[in-house]
């Protein structure tokens, strides 16, 4: 099991940060996306541009506050929470992830893969917030 977590401040509300990361209709400011396919209410399937598909369990939503779910694919399992706040003018986005490495070979890449997504992430994120 491998954490990791970032902290990023946007200035800007906090339903605009909300409304863009939880989008999964309106994704196309994510790089290395391809599509998302909606499976229900509660899972979604990403598939990158080489198109590996992670399939996605909503477990939490508390809309402007919280959204947490389960991750899974060939390679990994596990959990993603990010954490909205809104303070003095800016939001406070709060991501961390909990995988394991399904495979031996790569649990030794888990951080250092981990902490590439997240930064990627939120450049795409401050990209797309036109920040």
């Amino acid at each position: 099991m491998t954490v990791s977590t970032v902290k990023e401040r946007f200035e800007c509300d906090v339903e605009r940060v909300w409304n863009t990361v939880t989008s999964l209709e309106n994704y196309s400011w994510r790089s290395g996306l391809s599509e998302i396919k909606i499976v229900n209410e509660n899972k979604f399937i990403e598939y990158a541009e080489n198109g590996y598909a992670t399939t996605f369990t909503v477990t939490k939503c508390e809309p402007f506050k919280l959204w947490e779910f389960d991750l899974e694919n060939d390679n990994m399992e596990g959990h993603w929470i990010g954490r909205f706040s809104q303070k003095d003018g800016y939001t406070e986005l709060e991501l961390t992830e909990d995988i394991t490495a399904k495979k031996l070979v790569m649990k030794p890449f888990v951080k250092s893969y981990l902490k590439v997504q997240q930064s990627v992430y939120i450049d795409d994120l401050k990209k797309a917030l036109g920040l």
